[in-house]
C-alpha cells in the first residue's frame, strides 16, 4: 500500500507509550501521534530533526508543519516511491492571419 508522508521538522519526538509519540513543534504546539503513522527520520534535513509522518494524521492534528516536502512511501517495504508531477499546458488561442506574405522576401 502506498501512503503520502510529510517531512515534519520537530523540536522533539518523545515516546510516551508503546503506541504513541508526543510531538513538539518549534512554536510550542504539541500533539499525540500514533507510532504507526511515523515512518522514521528524514536524513536529508540537517538543520534540525525531521520525521516522516503520514499526511492524513498531520492534517487532523493542530501541529505546525509544511506540506512542501511530501513523498509517497510503500508501507510494506518502507521504500520511497518516485515522484511524478504531471502538468498540462494549454496554449493560448491565436487568430489566423489574412495572408502569410513576407514583404522582405517578395521579389
Amino acid at each position: 500500500m502506498v501512503t503520502k508522508y510529510y517531512s515534519v521538522r520537530l523540536q522533539s519526538l518523545v515516546s510516551i507509550s508503546d503506541k504513541a509519540y508526543i510531538a513538539t513543534a518549534f512554536d510550542g504546539g504539541e500533539a499525540v501521534i500514533p507510532k504507526s503513522q511515523v515512518l522514521g527520520p528524514d536524513f536529508e534535513v540537517s538543520k534540525s530533526e525531521a520525521w516522516w509522518i503520514s499526511a492524513w494524521i498531520m492534517e487532523k492534528k493542530n501541529l505546525q508543519y509544511s506540506g512542501k516536502k511530501a513523498a509517497w512511501f510503500d508501507t510494506v517495504t518502507r521504500k520511497r516511491m518516485p515522484d511524478y508531477t504531471v502538468e498540462r499546458h494549454t496554449p493560448a488561442r491565436k487568430q489566423p492571419k489574412e495572408n502569410n506574405i513576407i514583404d522582405q522576401l517578395k521579389k
